[in-house]
């Protein structure tokens, strides 16, 4: 190839491929991936409406956006039958009540899914659907019956379009450590599990994370959320090239994250997509966040660890087979999600990934990205292997397992 001195740096033809990609993406999936997420009815709207109507020994009932102390003094002033009483009046607002008692939120969510499942039977056999919508109707339907299952703790529970949820791996209320995986674009409720390629869905995700943890330390008592509360970008259209989505989900999982009860460390876990949102959320987080690690980022929002103005400890990884890392890791007027976060200016602790195949393998059991973040879960610093091979991810850290 014949090279010229007029020919521009590597950063100029990047933001040039970066520009080229937006127009495309305009061009094939117009606005109208921004104009049709519009919902005209929602369920829990319709709920919230009734709960702020309602009464409980003469009082009204408190905002359910108030903060989770005051949501979780008003619930500790109850007694048993009547929080049980407003579980089964109001349950998709109690289900996700930041500040609600866990527990009561898992009865909450039952009898939601339970009205859900109920409804979806409905339309199954509705003479208005076409086939394909009955055929939709029957699937979220059987995920709705999966969903309720015995010994399934659900955290989060909206039907609302392509809906949203929240699933807890372990004892929420005693942990020591409690783990949140953030997934990336096309998160929904039928997404939310997999049979086939289970761990590249959310709950499968979470699983494998829950038993890598228990297996690195009998000891420590952990939990381990699947969160999908949050409207995720549908495929790789405008949606997922900007923040939009990540902004909102930002919002709620910080709201999530000071609801947590007890005095719990916590881990974010930021896959793909899911990780620009946990890059708008980091200078919110809360304290007791004591770790956010990223796994094939397309980038943070940010071009270092220092501009994402939190005291977690960031960590970053991608596998050499992973697409991710052919995306230009630059924001242009809005587009693009900035810095890569396994680059080493971007300042990141870098994780290995060996073992990960792909863009979706980094929770396969049997991966070193597995295994690292097991350890970064329970607090075992020393046990995380670097992706550069010696221990400079491992600086500065301690490696006993803390509480």
């Amino acid at each position: 190839m014949t090279s010229f001195d007029s020919t521009p740096p590597l950063s100029v033809w990047r933001a040039l491929l970066a520009l080229a990609v937006v127009f495309v993406m305009l061009a094939t999936t117009g606005w109208t991936t921004l104009h049709n997420q519009r919902n005209t009815s929602s369920p829990l709207r319709t709920a919230l409406a009734a709960w702020e109507r309602g009464h409980i020994n003469g009082h009204r009932l408190p905002d359910p956006s108030a903060s989770p102390t005051r949501l979780a003094h008003f619930f500790g002033s109850l007694t048993p039958h009547q929080r049980t009483r407003l579980a089964t009046r109001y349950p998709l607002v109690v289900g996700n009540m930041n500040g609600a008692p866990v527990k009561l939120r898992y009865r909450a969510n039952h009898i939601a899914l339970d009205s859900a499942r109920k409804l979806e039977r409905r339309r199954m056999h509705d003479s208005r659907l076409s086939p394909s919508g009955q055929h939709d109707a029957g699937r979220r339907m059987h995920r709705f019956e999966a969903l309720m299952r015995p010994g399934r703790h659900i955290l989060a529970f909206d039907p609302t379009g392509s809906g949203r949820v929240a699933e807890v791996l372990g004892d929420l209320n005693r942990a020591q450590h409690v783990s949140v995986v953030v997934p990336g674009i096309d998160t929904d409720l039928l997404t939310f599990q997999r049979t086939y390629r289970k761990y590249s869905a959310p709950l499968g995700m979470a699983r494998a994370l829950y038993d890598a943890e228990r297996s690195a330390s009998t000891r420590a008592r952990v939990a381990v959320i699947a969160w999908a509360d949050y409207t995720a970008p549908s495929g790789l259209g405008v949606e997922a090239a900007t923040a939009t989505r990540a902004k909102d989900g930002a919002v709620r999982l910080n709201a999530l994250l000071r609801a947590l009860p007890g005095t719990s460390r916590v881990a974010l876990y930021c896959h793909s997509y899911g990780s620009v949102l946990c890059g708008v959320a980091a200078h919110s987080v809360p304290r007791r966040v004591s770790d956010i690690a990223v796994a094939g980022s397309p980038g943070m929002r940010a071009d270092s660890v220092s501009q994402l103005h939190t005291g977690a400890r960031v960590w970053a990884t991608r596998d050499g087979d992973d697409w991710i890392g052919d995306v230009p890791h630059l924001e242009v007027g809005g587009i693009g999600h900035g810095a890569d976060p396994v680059s080493s200016a971007f300042g990141a602790r870098v994780l290995s990934a060996r073992g990960a195949k792909g863009h979706a393998g980094y929770f396969e059991p049997g991966t070193e990205s597995l295994t690292n973040f097991a350890e970064i879960g329970i607090g075992s610093y020393l046990g995380v292997r670097c992706a550069s091979g010696d221990d400079g991810c491992r600086s500065g850290l301690s490696g006993g397992t803390t509480a």
